[in-house]
């Protein structure tokens, strides 16, 4: 039995403790849209898929508010999939196992997946909550938000009916979301003949982890490390040094998530094994004091392995190796008249080098559509020089801030009357799907909001229980209220 059930509020944290038992990871969600459908037809809500996949719900207004602007509760289905390197965890048949942790809900060995399933649990809240007097409710769960926002770039333009959208995927309580960067998806290709590697030739396998990882949206300006980065660094002076030659490379395995771990195998004279090794020793204690007060745990190792049979041409490695130095990956530049807020960036997420296929994945933010197409470009021109093609899809614009929204303002007002302070105004990097909705339904007055979390997309994500009663209590004054 799962402890966090009897958290309060009960009506949300039951909600998401079911939410936990089914598995949802990005591009696997046939199982918690059949959960959302079997819910609304117990609690006796209209509901159906669209087709975009996204899960709609419509409760009637309470008697005597039918004329009420009707309001639409938006969250995302999917979860970020990422686990610990020692986790057996399969993210398409197992449940997430919580536990409470002092203040905070966490997972074991894998991310919470209360980014975006406390929005979820609220929504499911709201819908079987018989005491709660509201006007036309709608809920729109979408899917995919997290590769690449496809159930709201997909949602029909005909569908939704209400006049405001109160987005659920928010994660500082307090903080009332008006705007968000755009984004982009890059991929960048390379195929390559391998070459035989010398029969008398030793292999290591190099492997960097422990990082914190972390939300290449939230958490691009901490300056936490970034493990392709850091690779590339030990990796180009293997060669130079060692006499290294690049068999294969896998680092990062999410687009918008800060890779924490990368692991390379080197082919090498055998003379050459021992310096290799001190060479790690090395780069261990630099990356440690490079990264002291930020990294902690940083792992950094050699192993010996067999030696493969083929590797990557000097050339192709040579180019690839100074494309992969050279892409810029972090912070681009502060929004100029919000100095506190990163406007553009772009997240090194993905390395897979291995068979005769190099590919490469990174995420480029920005709150500004010329800034965006300037990263893109900056990056294609570096990985273009290696050979590479390079493709974009998925891309998305940013919200625009409207700092006059009625609904910010009835908001904030009843958060101070409900927590005797002033609720902060707040514009995010991260991507929220407030900006597609918009494209599509533009009279919309939008805010995103919700409790706190830390370190989502990371196996650290977590949930400060006591946020999200207030959040409730905000939540349902608001719905009556509007």
């Amino acid at each position: 039995m799962s402890e966090i059930k009897n958290l309060n509020p009960e009506c949300i944290w039951k909600n998401f403790d079911a939410l936990t038992q089914v598995p949802r990871p990005s591009g696997h969600l046939e199982k918690v849209q059949q959960f959302l459908l079997d819910f609304a037809a117990r609690v006796g809500v209209e509901a159906f898929k669209d087709s975009a996949d996204n899960i709609v719900m419509r409760k009637p207004a309470t008697p005597g508010m039918e004329g009420k602007k009707g309001v639409i509760l938006q969250a995302h289905m999917d979860m970020v999939p990422q686990k610990s390197p020692e986790s057996t965890h399969n993210f398409e048949t197992d449940p997430i196992e919580t536990y409470i942790d002092g203040e905070w809900v966490k997972a074991k060995g894998t991310t919470l997946g209360a980014d975006n399933g406390i929005g979820v649990a609220t929504i499911m809240a709201v819908m079987e909550d018989k005491t709660l007097k509201h006007g036309p409710v709608e809920a729109l769960i979408t899917a995919d938000e997290e590769t690449g926002m496809f159930g709201a770039n997909a949602l029909p333009a005909d569908e939704l009916h209400g006049d405001v959208l109160l987005n659920l995927d928010s994660e500082c309580w307090g903080k009332f979301v008006i705007g968000s960067a755009g984004g982009i998806n890059v991929t960048a290709t390379l195929g390559y003949k391998e070459v035989d590697t010398d029969p008398e030739d030793a292999a290591v396998r190099v492997t960097l982890k422990g990082l914190r990882g972390g939300h290449s949206g939230l958490e691009i300006n901490e300056g936490r490390a970034n493990a392709n980065k850091l690779m590339v660094r030990f990796v180009r002076e293997a060669i130079a040094d060692c006499e290294a030659r690049l068999a294969t490379w896998h680092g990062g395995n999410m687009r918008n998530a800060i890779p924490f771990q990368a692991v390379v195998v080197l082919t090498l004279p055998k003379e050459n094994v021992e310096a290799l090794k001190e060479l790690v020793a090395d780069w261990k204690a630099d990356f440690e004091d490079e990264y002291k007060g930020i990294e902690s745990g940083i792992e950094f190792f050699v192993e010996d392995v067999e030696t493969p049979k083929t590797e990557l041409p000097e050339e192709i490695q040579d180019n690839l190796v100074d494309a992969i130095y050279a892409v810029h990956d972090g912070v681009v530049r502060m929004i100029p008249a919000y100095p506190h807020v990163v406007e553009t960036s772009s997240n090194l997420a993905i390395i897979d080098i291995e068979g005769g296929n190099a590919l490469i994945k990174l995420l480029p933010r920005s709150a500004r559509e010329d800034m965006k197409d300037y990263v893109v470009n900056m990056i294609a021109s570096c990985l273009n020089m290696a050979g590479m093609k390079v493709e974009t899809a998925g891309s998305y614009g940013g919200w625009d801030p409207n700092p006059e929204s009625p609904i910010l303002h009835h908001l904030l007002r009843i958060y101070k009357e409900q927590n005797g302070k002033d609720g902060i105004i707040q514009i995010d990097h991260a991507g929220l799907e407030c900006s597609i909705i918009l494209g599509k339904y533009p009279h919309l007055d939008v805010v995103s909001l919700g409790p706190t979390m830390k370190s989502p997309h990371t196996t650290g994500e977590r949930a400060l229980i006591p946020t999200v009663e207030p959040f409730w209590n905000l939540l349902k004054q608001a719905l009556e209220e509007i």
